[in-house]
């Protein structure tokens, strides 16, 4: 009787990943997150959330607007779809932060 190796392909494996490493230069989503973090000013922002004292933290504007943009460049306008790629896709785990 023929002796191989189990298949475990279904198995969930824990690997240790540097968000910081996973947007490389020269990419669609290197760019985008260049642009956002370096050149957009998104101070305005900042006047609508009067939540310092009290109530839960707010998503960052600049986190939202990167996830949002390389969401759009990849066909997701659902955000359902949007928010389950942010929990399962490691370049929107990477552009946001993993928050």
């Amino acid at each position: 009787m023929a002796n191989y190796k189990p298949d475990l392909s279904c198995q969930s494996k824990f690997i240790p990943v540097d968000f910081s490493q996973q947007i490389i230069p020269g990419t669609f989503e290197y760019a985008l997150a260049h642009i956002i973090e370096n050149h957009l000013d998104l101070s305005g922002f900042d006047e609508w959330f009067n939540n310092d004292k009290g109530g839960a933290a707010a998503y960052s504007p600049a986190v939202m607007l990167k996830i949002i943009l390389f969401a759009y460049s990849r066909g997701l306008i659902n955000s359902r779809r949007i928010a389950n790629a942010c929990e399962t896709n490691i370049t929107f785990m990477s552009l946001s932060g993993d928050v």
